[in-house]
């Protein structure tokens, strides 16, 4: 395998990743600037996410009518014109825009640089291509916060931004030099009207969770938005039951192994996207630490991820898909509970060590969970299959922060106290208990699934007890 295509698209990936998520730590400094709230301007969170859901379920029609290399370079080329924008806006019109252009890039990137990898990849070298694609996806939003303190704290807010054009014009450059050309497949006119009904699906569902988890705006306009998108969602899945070519095929599904690697992946991320938000909060209301001291103790958990980079192949060689998944999905969730118990006395080091254990096994579901979704499925799916999976993670990540923020807020009502460590608690016990159930779909998954990815064999009952040699 020429490990030069999984580390370029890796590298472009975690830009996309970091800058979800940068700028959290510096919206008091950019409102100040812009003149306006740091609350009101969370706006432009919302706006990142909202743009990744509108324009994800495109992506893989555009990838194989423009061809995916091209449309991979372009997708950078456009994240980073939405940089320079956000770095000279002046207004809060103006960056909610700019983050607007930029989510459109980061919206291609993403899918479009997966299935780059899948076509240009043996399925024998899957699994370890994949590896370097799911470390920027897991450290990325940790990475965000502590850059962003420190940029803002040490230069001004603007760099946060200026930093990507650089990276991109060099990502733009080699990945035109490096990554294998992939010609525009055949594909038929574009799906309108499902591009439209899944562009108001997701975004509302997307953009709902967003506001009822941060009200930026009032909570009757999240509720309002979730529901529109919810009637959108059911409408899509009727108008892709009556058309030949929907934006979305949710046919892919009638195959067993990417339906169960989906949805698993979908409902363990839901842990992966409350966990990011509510340990730094933990760490800074409960512990009293500042948000770059926050950021850099929450960094432990890339030292994991990254680690799992030089096990995930010889783990599912020698256990296969499914008893790797659902061990992962066992000991992530046990791993995410045990934040609850951390308490302003526990031992550094021993917060690092879960953190660290927490970053592996999470590195190692998305790592094998990622694989599998493209295991048992052809070329001429794999644009779908990225498009659906991409989709699955936006909004099963604005869940996880979601339903965060509603079980401290629920706490609260409760007990009438105000949020501390007692409500965290709660939180992260409830939150692993929901990331424990991504292992009920694992266990109708086929002990052979993906074995031409894993290269996990099975012994048959007459190898298990072979003849004796007289």
């Amino acid at each position: 395998m020429n490990r030069t295509v999984p580390l370029i698209l890796a590298v472009a990936l975690f830009m996309e990743q970091m800058d979800s998520t940068v700028i959290a730590t510096s919206l008091p400094a950019i409102a100040a600037d812009i003149g306006t709230s740091p609350i009101t301007l969370k706006l432009a969170l919302t706006t990142y996410f909202v743009a990744l859901a509108i324009f994800i379920p495109v992506s893989g029609w555009m990838a194989d009518r423009f061809g995916a290399k091209r449309v991979f370079r372009i997708a950078i080329g456009v994240f980073v014109c939405g940089s320079l924008a956000c770095a000279a806006a002046g207004t809060l019109y103006e960056f909610v825009g700019a983050r607007f252009l930029q989510g459109m890039g980061g919206a291609m990137m993403t899918p479009v640089g997966r299935l780059v990898l899948v076509r240009s990849t043996p399925r024998a070298q899957l699994v370890s291509a994949m590896a370097w694609l799911s470390v920027p996806a897991l450290i990325g939003p940790l990475v965000g916060p502590p850059v962003g303190g420190f940029i803002t704290t040490f230069f001004t807010w603007h760099w946060i931004f200026l930093i990507n054009v650089p990276i991109g014009v060099l990502g733009v450059l080699v990945a035109g030099r490096v990554l294998p050309d992939m010609p525009p497949v055949p594909v038929g006119r574009i799906d309108w009207p499902g591009f439209a009904l899944a562009a108001v699906a997701c975004s509302g569902i997307v953009f709902g969770l967003s506001v009822v988890s941060m009200p930026a705006l009032p909570p009757l306009v999240g509720i309002a938005t979730l529901v529109i998108g919810t009637i959108a969602a059911v409408l899509y899945v009727r108008h892709a039951r009556r058309v030949m070519k929907p934006i979305l095929d949710l046919r892919l599904f009638d195959n067993p192994v990417p339906r169960i690697a989906i949805l698993s992946g979908s409902i363990f991320r839901i842990g992966i996207g409350a966990t990011p938000f509510l340990l730094p909060l933990m760490f800074q209301i409960g512990f009293g630490l500042n948000p770059f001291e926050s950021g850099m103790l929450t960094f432990a958990s890339a030292i994991g991820a990254i680690s799992l980079k030089f096990f995930a192949t010889t783990a599912l060689r020698a256990a296969g898909f499914r008893n790797v998944l659902i061990f992962a999905v066992l000991t992530g969730a046990l791993l995410i509970g045990a934040n609850g118990f951390f308490t302003p006395q526990t031992p550094y080091w021993l917060i690092i060590a879960v953190l660290i254990a927490s970053g592996f096994t999470r590195s190692l579901f998305f790592t094998s969970n990622n694989a599998l979704t493209f295991a048992e499925i052809d070329d001429r799916q794999a644009s779908q299959a990225t498009a659906l999976s991409a989709v699955s993670q936006q909004i099963s990540i604005a869940l996880g922060v979601s339903v965060a923020g509603m079980l401290l807020e629920a706490h609260h009502i409760v007990t009438g106290e105000p949020t501390g460590l007692a409500a965290f608690s709660t939180a992260f016990i409830m939150i692993a208990v929901l990331a424990a159930c991504a292992v009920i779909p694992l266990l109708g998954l086929s002990p052979d699934a993906g074995v031409g990815v894993s290269g996990h064999r099975r012994l048959k009952p007459e190898d298990e007890n072979p003849p004796s040699i007289v």
